[in-house]
């Protein structure tokens, strides 16, 4: 909007002047050719919104494109047609170059990368003309069409070479439209039968219709600024109408752009009507296919559940099946860490209950593939010994980084997080008894394990208190929460958007409470903020509901898309929906990159996850589901997991379903 702002103001001071010059031209009337024909020269503006990531058919950058601008030149032939003085037609004929740069983004190597694309276009744009005070001043618009002929990308990440190619999936055609201005100021003499103008011009050229890709979501609106030479011929004055005045030119007063004053934080409150205490939850616990090794060991860490042979015998996945046991029931996520740290047993189960099942364990230690083999041999070796299995039926590889490493090239960042989550084993297998029930071969996860768990403070139970505006208005803020009785809890300072705390926690030993609610806050300027509002908060009775739980696990290939998952989601997840459920999604990632960007992420990926779930149930009919769908980030607060070792980082790369019944 400001480009937009300055090109108008700039532009209506130029006709403005110009025109009150006009006044004291001379009285001779100018012939008026009904036929003009010239060229013009402009500069775009282009900007550019939506998302671009798959560069080629082949090629895709490992971090998402948003936003980005550039300035490129525009040249036409155009032909106007003026039948009278307010109304007529124009048509260009044009090079249109909408090329321009995106934002730097930060790579998952914590490297800053860009793209640069060099697009143009044939245009052809037929507009109506109307002069409304049948004056030298103008209004334009109509449909715009645009044929490719060029669609060049310059890709650059530091430390990498660049990459230039043709951009695939391209749209061949494309239709949008423009609206715009402008004033033709006359440079020949008034009876002069050959006229000639000069005509500066300003118009929008919208984004509605312009995506230039069949796929992804990236669109293109303009400003153009630019000048018109063009040339007309018709009747030359008569001696007779030499001294007929010519009409008195009106100026045409432009109204200013109204500049939106800077907003309030929007302060808002949501409660759940009752406040569960805590749930039952059947969850189904994907199981991250991987052993990690802690730095400097080729055994594995004692962290992980090894059995003697005579335990081994007796022991069945479905042990870990169970409710969750009180030593268990706290601490976060304790119960599905504990699953996961008997991962060698529930394969030395699976592949014992299984007898045609294989698996390819892949070692990675940082620059030494001889000691990534020992480590997978290592793990060969206990399920040959405490399991039995056959070890024609195991085979073992070693290489210097995993088969999608975390440690990009040119990293500078987290270095140690990294290489210590590239340290490990993994498991690969093309058996469907070890597999994710959807994705077959290509699943990059083993099938999930069944456990029953308690989850205390369920996020149903939480309040939602939302600041829309704190990010970019406020230093920080806090919340005052206060009862009837006087007493107040606070809670922050915070400095994001949204925030969520446990009913239970402000109601504490209190079954009722009615709230008044404040937040409080510094401006970026130093102001003080107060904001008021008001909860009644009700403890649900004390009997446990079962819940559903499902989660997708993401790599750390942070381009990885939903898609992937839109089987599982609507055939497996979806079918356990009925009516009047309400569904939480939650998004999560790990503490590796920018906070601000993590939190994007997961808000994105627990949208597109609400998004392939409403599909799904709006074909079978289910009604009154509502979804409540939340991306943390890399909320320490929130996330399920634990960032202190390299298996909880991975499982924090996460969104999470609740099917929660109907109360």
């Amino acid at each position: 909007m400001s480009k937009l702002y300055i090109l108008t103001r700039g532009l209506s001071f130029v006709l403005l002047c110009l025109t009150a010059g006009s006044l004291n031209a001379q009285t001779i009337k100018r012939v008026q050719p009904v036929w003009w024909f010239g060229q013009s020269v402009a500069a775009n503006i282009n900007s550019y919104n939506g998302t671009t990531q798959r560069l080629t058919s082949t090629f895709a950058v490992p971090t998402a494109f948003h936003e980005g601008d550039g300035v490129k030149p525009y040249f036409s032939l155009l032909t106007e047609y003026r039948p009278n003085k307010v109304w007529g037609g124009m048509l260009n004929i044009a090079y249109d170059n909408r090329g321009g740069k995106f934002e730097t983004v930060m790579a998952p190597c914590n490297c800053p990368a860009t793209l640069a694309t060099n697009l143009s276009y044939v245009s052809i744009e037929p507009s109506v003309r109307v002069a409304p005070f049948a004056s030298a001043f103008y209004l334009f618009g109509g449909p715009t069409m645009g044929f490719k002929v060029r669609d060049e990308f310059t890709y650059k990440q530091e430390k990498q070479a660049d990459r230039t190619a043709e951009m695939s999936d391209m749209r061949k055609t494309v239709f949008s439209a423009q609206a715009g201005l402008g004033f033709d100021f006359p440079l020949s003499m008034k009876a002069s039968a050959t006229q000639m103008t000069l005509s500066p011009f300003a118009s929008f050229q919208t984004d509605l219709g312009r995506a230039p890709r069949k796929i992804e979501s990236w669109s293109i609106y303009t400003i153009r600024a630019g000048i018109a030479i063009k040339f007309g011929t018709g009747r030359k004055s008569s001696d007779k109408t030499a001294t007929v005045p010519e009409p008195e030119t009106v100026i045409v007063p432009v109204k200013p752009v109204v500049v939106t004053p800077v907003k309030e934080v929007d302060f808002s409150v949501r409660a759940p009507k009752l406040v569960p205490v805590a749930r039952q939850v059947k969850e189904h616990f994907p199981l991250r296919n991987s052993v990690f090794f802690d730095m400097g060991s080729k055994e594995i860490p004692g962290r992980y559940v090894l059995l003697s042979p005579a335990a081994a015998s007796t022991f069945k996945e479905a042990q870990l099946q169970s409710a969750q046991p009180d030593n268990l029931n706290k601490g976060r996520s304790a119960r599905q860490l504990a699953v996961y740290h008997n991962i060698l047993n529930i394969i030395g189960d699976r592949m014992r209950t299984n007898s045609s099942s294989q698996i390819a364990l892949s070692g990675s230690s940082a620059n030494n593939p001889a000691e990534g083999k020992q480590m997978a041999e290592n793990v060969k070796n206990y399920l040959v010994t405490a399991f039995g299995i056959d070890g024609s039926r195991i085979t073992t590889t070693g290489r210097d980084k995993p088969l999608i490493p975390s440690e990009q090239p040119g990293a500078t960042k987290d270095l140690a997080l990294l290489r210590e989550g590239d340290r490990r084993v993994d498991i690969m297998s093309s058996s469907p008894a070890l597999l994710l029930q959807v994705g077959g071969t290509t699943s990059s996860f083993l099938r999930p394990v069944e456990i029953t768990a308690i989850q205390e403070d369920p996020l149903d139970s939480h309040v939602i208190f939302t600041a829309n505006g704190s990010k970019e208005l406020l230093k920080w803020w806090s919340l005052e929460v206060t009862d009837n009785n006087g007493v107040m809890q606070k809670f922050g300072p915070y400095a994001k958007d949204e925030i969520t705390i446990p009913g239970a926690k402000i109601l504490g030993s209190s079954n009722t409470g009615n709230y008044k609610v404040a937040l409080v806050g510094e401006t970026i300027n130093g102001t003080a903020v107060r904001k008021e509002s008001n909860v009644q908060l009700v403890k649900a009775a004390d009997n446990l509901q079962t819940g559903m739980r499902y989660s997708i696990l993401f790599g750390f290939d942070e381009s990885k898309s939903i898609t992937a998952y839109e089987t599982f989601l609507a055939e497996i997840v979806a079918p356990l929906i009925h009516d009047n459920n309400t569904v939480i999604i939650q998004g999560y990632t790990d503490i590796i990159g920018d906070d601000n960007y993590n939190d994007n992420l997961s808000r994105e990926r627990a949208m597109s996850s609400q998004k392939v779930l409403e599909r799904a149930i709006l074909k079978r009919g289910i009604k009154g589901v509502k979804f409540e769908s939340h991306g943390f980030g890399e909320d320490e607060k929130m996330t399920p997991f634990s960032n202190k070792l390299p298996e909880g980082r991975f499982y924090n790369r996460t969104v999470i379903i609740d099917i929660v019944p109907a109360i």
